[in-house]
């Protein structure tokens, strides 16, 4: 095909979003099966536990997790409900404003946790060490470049 037909046909094989959105898919569900396996979790209870346990001394709101995983409302909501019925996390209401809360790791939680988090930096360890050292700075700064631009035309839109 040629002329404006054939630009507006979609590739997905080259579609960049498309590649981008398989990539993580592929590599969520792979470290996936390390904390569903040893403690029945899902892909979101892990991504709010994850930012949860980077600083045990700080409590976050559902809107700052929202804000940090890139996950929406609806799905913070029900990981979050999950993970204080589960007892990994529990939920403080703020006295100066009591429509909002503070969420953080429990015990059990942060056992959790200190169990996950090492077994998925490993697996991080074992797919970039298949790449050359210039591969992997060039991989991460490309991600980081494709976030800040994606940042800047989500503001714009």
């Amino acid at each position: 095909m040629t002329g404006p037909v054939a630009a507006t046909r979609l590739d997905l094989a080259a579609y960049l979003p498309y590649r981008l959105s398989i990539l993580s898919n592929t590599v969520s569900g792979a470290i996936a099966a390390i904390y569903e396996t040893r403690h029945g979790l899902s892909v979101a209870d892990w991504r709010l536990m994850a930012v949860l346990g980077m600083d045990p001394e700080r409590s976050l709101t559902q809107k700052a997790l929202c804000a940090r995983t890139r996950m929406d409302k609806v799905q913070v909501s029900r990981a979050v409900k999950r993970l204080i019925d589960l007892g990994h996390i529990e939920r403080e209401v703020d006295s100066a404003d009591r429509r909002r809360a503070h969420l953080r790791l429990t015990g059990p939680g942060r056992a959790i946790y200190d169990d996950v988090a090492p077994a998925t930096l490993e697996w991080e360890r074992e797919l970039l060490s298949r790449l050359t050292p210039a591969e992997a700075a060039i991989l991460d700064t490309v991600i980081a470049r494709l976030q800040e631009v994606t940042d800047e035309m989500a503001a714009g839109s």
